[in-house]
């Protein structure tokens, strides 16, 4: 009989080629590891940003309606607006304005989780299929606003074969309101 201690070893290996495997025996202690241990107020780990700033600045939340992705950011400029579209067009996604009266989602009709209304908003046109040029949406955006000055205006962004949208932010908000 074998022990468990050891293991059978063909007969055509040379004896120093035999091991031996010793028995399992558990966990070692932790207390013989090294503890690195860091204080509270030591926050020299972190990464910095050069010490000019410590945060960035975002746009108050109390009060306000939230909105889509980019909400917490004050509104976007018509540069900024075109970097994100650029961004959507170069992903890879197809472009598409839709517009709602409410622009954001509540409850009002029921409660239960995960329902909400005001999630589906109408579409602007059909999504722009083939679309390579930021300024095409912007053209589209322009027109949509024309027609519905009191109506929220969202850009969003589908991927064809995910078949999933991938991003969504509001480009228009009506005049007159503090949101």
């Amino acid at each position: 009989m074998v022990s468990s201690a050891t293991v059978m070893v063909p007969r055509s290996t040379t004896p120093a080629q035999s091991t031996l495997v010793a028995p399992y025996t558990g966990l070692k202690s932790a207390g013989a590891l090294p503890i690195a241990r860091r204080t509270a107020t030591n926050l020299n780990h972190l990464p910095s940003n050069g010490g000019r700033a410590h945060c960035m600045l975002v746009w108050p939340i109390e009060g306000r309606k939230k909105f889509e992705t980019l909400s917490y950011l004050p509104p976007l400029t018509d540069e900024r607006l075109l970097k994100q579209i650029e961004y959507l067009i170069r992903s890879g996604w197809i472009p598409c304005l839709e517009f709602s009266t409410v622009g954001f989602v509540f409850r009002e009709n029921h409660r239960s989780p995960g329902y909400y209304d005001g999630r589906y908003w109408t579409m602007w046109k059909l999504p722009m299929f083939g679309c390579t040029d930021a300024v095409q949406v912007i053209k589209e955006l322009v027109e949509c606003k024309k027609e519905f000055p009191e109506k929220f205006v969202r850009i969003i962004g589908f991927d064809n074969r995910r078949q999933v949208q991938c991003i969504s932010f509001i480009a228009y908000k009506p005049e007159g309101k503090d949101y």
